[in-house]
């Protein structure tokens, strides 16, 4: 059976979270899509996770892979669907019951537009909300794009845009989704659904943790992107690492003090 759209969840050890992410994606209201669960070679539950979903719903497939990393799981993984939207979704978030009804209608009814992305919340370990996310606040426009990565959550995306510009670049170790929508930028229009569909978790094992690599990976995508543009010759990247520093104050701790018997 062929799908309109193709979801993939890539998954190395999240065996807490993946269970909720996968549920999320089959409680659209829009039916027809294939979800692929990529796992890259998880040690823990995840992969006995997610082959029991396969037992409740037939559009729900999974590939078990040697741990790779995520980008390249990411490319193998939509290498495996045949939907002509594709998209991803971490293993640790969750995508809210409308985002394929509310993105795939733009692409639907408006042929220009070659990827939608839509606003989101930050949720904490417990998926308490905070709010939504930084990048909300931010205009899209391709030039901006170089500096902020708005398009962070969700994204659908037509596959032959995809594969246009390539796919996913497999040298990317972190900030691969970043570099692909800089890539996407550069041959279509993009489109900002100002509506928080997606909930993205941040814990202390997420990858948004590891700060300094995934400035320097984000750093190497923008300046290829000014290359590719043309502007380099105009412009360089200049990079700010801050150390932000304050005060509190130390907790007073109450002593005890007994007799020996």
């Amino acid at each position: 059976m062929s799908y309109t759209i193709s979801i993939v969840i890539p998954v190395y050890n999240r065996e807490i979270y993946l269970g909720a992410a996968i549920e999320s994606v089959l409680n659209q209201t829009r039916c027809d899509f294939e979800l692929l669960i990529w796992d890259d070679g998880s040690t823990d539950r995840s992969l006995e996770i997610a082959h029991y979903y396969t037992t409740l719903d037939p559009r729900i497939r999974v590939i078990a892979a040697a741990h790779q990393g995520v980008a390249v799981a990411l490319k193998q993984a939509f290498a495996e669907t045949t939907g002509k939207y594709i998209a991803s979704v971490d293993s640790d978030d969750l995508l809210a019951p409308t985002a394929l009804e509310a993105t795939a209608a733009i692409l639907d009814e408006q042929s220009t537009i070659g990827l939608v992305y839509t606003d989101y919340h930050v949720v904490d370990a417990d998926g308490q909300d905070k709010g939504l996310g930084l990048g909300c606040n931010i205009p899209y426009s391709k030039n901006r794009l170089l500096i902020d990565f708005m398009t962070f959550h969700f994204r659908l995306l037509r596959r032959y845009v995809y594969d246009q510009v390539g796919g996913i670049d497999t040298s990317f170790e972190q900030a691969e989704d970043y570099d692909l929508c800089l890539k996407v930028s550069e041959v279509t229009q993009v489109y900002h659904l100002a509506q928080p569909l997606y909930y993205h978790r941040r814990h202390s094992t997420n990858i948004t943790n590891q700060r300094l690599e995934l400035i320097q990976w984000t750093a190497k995508a923008s300046s290829q992107a000014l290359k590719r543009r043309g502007l380099d010759d105009q412009y360089e990247l200049d990079v700010q690492i801050v150390g932000q520093f304050r005060l509190q104050r130390k907790k007073l701790h109450n002593t005890i003090t007994t007799n020996a018997c």
